[in-house]
């Protein structure tokens, strides 16, 4: 009788394995959000990226370092598990609301809309630019399988944006490259410039290719009267179990005539932030990424006093952290992030800016009038 009734548990146990495997194999393959597939013709012109090595993308340093099941497993457990006091503001932040006619019709300086994490409108020389937008409400292939942003709302929503020139992506993690904000820009957006392999995705979720530019570390294209430059970081990329460094990361340079800016995307500190200062610096400003880093993973998220030393090395006139305010994606509080950068940045004498989401941010401004406004939220 006990044979039995272990004989039927096994053989019950067994079967939701397997519909669990055939769930997860049918979801990672089939669900839109998950992106497209490299193809053969693609990995041809990969094999010209000096980044490019044996099937996969590569940093410069052998970083991140190859955590095993083991690994994974253990520091998903310690994600999952810790419980991190003040780890995302008590209410939904309230960002700064635009007038849409105030959007479409400026003509004035250089400036910057922030619409938290590491997305911003970018309005320079008659030109709007979206950078890594990413207005959906998790930072995940599926609503049920992430937890909410901080901002229900947006100074601005999708369909008040104005034509949009040019898109620019640094990389396809969800935080940044979001299926459902795509479906609804790519029919009032001209161009998207990306790293390489990331048209396979915009592909997939029909971005016509003739609207699709990739680029290489330190390839420089002009957009009208603007120079973009495709620039080193260090990180990583895929979208699921299967497709790990598939496509490349980067950092961006946007030049106008008067302005110069600097767009980290997501990078550990290294010395590649030297090279593009050297190059390309200074920079009127430089947005650096701030948030979702620990000590286990700083090798591809930098901790907040080496965003301020990355300021210092790209030669930039002021800063402002990105990449904080958004999700909750680490085990920091919400608002260490912004207190440690400007602490270590006042060390090192560097100017930093800590705009509302959708504050207007003047590039050359040297007011610098922003309030300690994430104080007591």
């Amino acid at each position: 009788m006990i044979k039995k009734i272990f004989k039927k548990i096994m053989i019950a146990t067994l079967s939701i394995l397997v519909i669990l495997v055939i769930t997860t194999l049918l979801f990672t393959n089939f669900y839109p959000s998950f992106g497209g597939k490299i193809s053969k013709e693609q990995e041809l012109v990969f094999q010209k990226s000096k980044q490019y090595k044996n099937g996969k993308f590569r940093n410069t340093k052998e970083v991140p370092k190859d955590l095993g099941i083991s690994g994974t497993l253990s520091l998903a457990y310690k994600f999952f598990t810790t419980k991190v006091s003040n780890g995302r503001p008590k209410e939904d932040l309230k960002p700064q609301h635009i007038k849409p006619k105030n959007i479409t019709h400026y003509t004035g300086e250089a400036r910057m809309i922030w619409f938290g994490h590491s997305s911003f409108l970018v309005q320079i020389d008659g030109k709007n630019i979206l950078l890594d937008p990413m207005f959906g409400p998790v930072a995940a292939p599926h609503p049920l399988l992430g937890a909410n942003r901080f901002n229900k709302e947006f100074p601005i929503t999708i369909e008040q944006l104005p034509q949009i020139d040019a898109v620019i992506f640094s990389h396809d993690h969800y935080d940044h490259l979001d299926y459902e904000t795509i479906l609804k820009i790519k029919d009032k957006t001209d161009r998207f410039y990306t790293p390489l392999g990331i048209e396979s995705h915009l592909e997939a979720w029909g971005v016509p290719t003739s609207k699709i530019t990739e680029m290489d570390w330190w390839q420089e294209i002009q957009f009208g009267t603007l120079k973009l430059v495709c620039t080193p970081a260090q990180h990583f990329s895929g979208r699921n179990l299967t497709n790990g460094q598939s496509t490349l990361w980067s950092s961006w340079v946007i030049t106008s005539p008067t302005e110069n800016i600097f767009f980290s995307g997501d990078s550990g500190y290294a010395e590649h932030f030297k090279a593009i200062g050297e190059k390309y610096g200074p920079f009127d400003l430089a947005l650096l990424e701030c948030g979702q880093y620990n000590e286990m993973w700083s090798d591809i998220h930098m901790m907040p006093e080496e965003t301020a030393q990355a300021g210092v090395d790209v030669k930039a006139k002021k800063i402002m952290p990105i990449h904080w305010a958004g999700f909750k994606l680490a085990l920091h509080e919400w608002t260490d992030p912004i207190k440690r950068v400007k602490a270590k940045a006042t060390e090192l004498n560097i100017t930093t800016i800590s705009p509302q989401i959708g504050q207007e941010i003047i590039v050359k401004d040297t007011m610098n009038n922003y309030t300690d406004w994430w104080k007591n939220l």
